[in-house]
């Protein structure tokens, strides 16, 4: 079975469910370029039910040496929004990342950096 989720630029910024945790996550620095996983287009979706949180995330490349420490940013960053008891990240390798998820912001930040986006 294939889900489907939405896509980065429409379910980032309308989701009405959840607004507050997708802010949250801007703080969240993908450690390389330093630019959120937002706007790096690593978050999938966030699920809210009652006081857990479901995150689905994506990586730039399979083997990425830091999903650990990003995934334990993530939940450390949500466990401080009130009301929130658990965070649990769910990893998936589709949809793939590809630069298309990039969010403005990251596109910028990476050209910051040298990168072509």
């Amino acid at each position: 079975m294939t889900t489907t989720y939405p896509s980065l630029a429409t379910h980032a910024h309308t989701d009405p469910a959840c607004p507050d945790l997708w802010d949250a996550l801007r703080d969240v620095p993908e450690p390389e370029f330093a630019i959120s996983v937002v706007d790096m287009g690593l978050i999938i979706a966030i699920e809210r039910h009652e006081h857990a949180v479901q995150v689905v995330l994506t990586f730039t490349a399979l083997g990425c040496p830091a999903t650990e420490m990003i995934s334990d940013a993530i939940r450390d960053r949500l466990l401080r929004e009130p009301g929130i008891r658990s965070v649990s990240c769910q990893i998936v390798w589709d949809p793939i990342w590809t630069k298309a998820r990039l969010t403005a912001e990251g596109i910028d930040g990476l050209r910051g950096w040298g990168v072509a986006a």
